[in-house]
């Protein structure tokens, strides 16, 4: 069972030129890999260009019998672990995640690249910017799905870090895209999902971020607030699943919130049981965001193209990165398509205010 879209009303206007982005548009970052998926980018402004920040994943090349993947090691070097697609102890039914002797690994090995563009529909990869990979024991399987955060002159690029020993969130600041300032996990697994606010509220830093529990709770997302935007604590849970809706399974925050009259409003991603994401908004207090004024309580962006509907993983749009225009009004949201494209689509802030429905 699929869900139905039926009684929904998509208000996203894509941009004509999607997908933006594919993977062949990218050289793999090393030979013996190819590049699988483009997904989720980042999205900031800096030298009069959009910049994307994308995550880039990658694999060597498969074979018939065989399934191959990448690991980083704790010194920084790639190791490439192959298995029997016919080993009793392999479990490959998902084509992001397998299971072997009772370990998970990723399929891919993602980094981020940072790419350009004078239009925001043409990117290209300047020289002279380094690729941000996976450091360290907590990195070893890559660094994912970054947003990215100006706030007082300097850029916050929170990101997946991803290892065998969990899913958690990294930081990385900059002032100039070259050199980085590296702060290590600031929320530990299993976390995801971080986007900081570009203004403090009343002298702190906040951000909103997603824990996720097994058993008890859920994958709801969460607000925090910070001295110094790398040590959190006051974590609030304001956002939680809703059985019956689109949003059933999992909910999670996309980029920084945006600045209204009306309230901080932020674009987020749910999935129902059946993995199939979509994108909504909440609306929360400007002085006290921990308090959620409204949601819509259907997507205004559900997968419908071709490029949405099927991929390395279909059924899927999910944001991390957007454009406010000078109008004030129009904002273009760069989004990760099926998680293998990158495209973009403008959304009106007004019309997205007007579906909120109040809590």
């Amino acid at each position: 069972m699929n869900l139905s879209y039926e009684i929904m009303k998509d208000i996203a206007n894509r941009f004509i030129e999607n997908p933006l982005l594919s993977p062949s548009d990218i050289p793999p970052s090393r030979d013996g890999l190819e590049i699988t998926c483009l997904l989720n980018p980042g999205v900031f402004q800096f030298q009069n260009k959009i910049w994307l920040a994308v995550r880039v994943a990658e694999r060597p090349k498969q074979t018939e019998n065989t399934i191959s993947f990448p690991i980083l090691t704790q010194n920084g070097t790639i190791q490439i672990i192959e298995i029997a697609k016919d080993d009793p102890e392999l479990i490959a039914t998902d084509a992001r995640v397998i299971n072997y002797k009772g370990t998970d690994y990723l399929t891919t090995l993602s980094h981020i690249r940072l790419l350009c563009s004078e239009n925001g529909k043409q990117f290209y990869e300047p020289k002279d910017y380094p690729h941000l990979v996976g450091e360290g024991i907590l990195e070893t399987f890559g660094i994912e799905d970054c947003r990215v955060t100006l706030l007082e002159g300097r850029y916050y690029l929170t990101f997946t870090a991803v290892s065998d020993n969990g899913v958690g969130v990294g930081l990385r600041t900059t002032t100039d895209w070259k050199i980085f300032e590296k702060h290590g996990m600031i929320l530990p697994a299993h976390n995801k999902d971080c986007a900081i606010f570009e203004e403090k509220i009343n002298g702190l830093f906040y951000a909103l971020h997603r824990p996720s529990s097994v058993d008890i709770g859920g994958n709801y997302i969460w607000i925090a607030s910070s001295p110094d935007g790398v040590h959190w604590g006051n974590h609030k849970c304001i956002v939680k699943t809703r059985t019956g809706f689109w949003d059933s399974k999992r909910v999670g925050a996309g980029a920084a919130p945006i600045k209204t009259e009306k309230g901080w409003l932020e674009i987020y991603h749910g999935a129902n049981e059946y993995h199939q994401y979509c994108l909504g908004a909440f609306l929360m207090d400007l002085e006290n965001p921990a308090k959620v004024i409204s949601r819509t309580e259907t997507p205004i962006m559900f997968p419908k193209t071709n490029y949405e509907l099927s991929g390395f993983f279909g059924n899927v749009v999910f944001t991390n990165g957007h454009v406010l225009e000078p109008d004030g009004d129009t904002l273009t949201v760069y989004y990760g398509a099926s998680d293998e494209f990158v495209c973009a689509a403008h959304f009106s802030i007004k019309e997205i205010l007007s579906l909120l429905i109040g809590i």
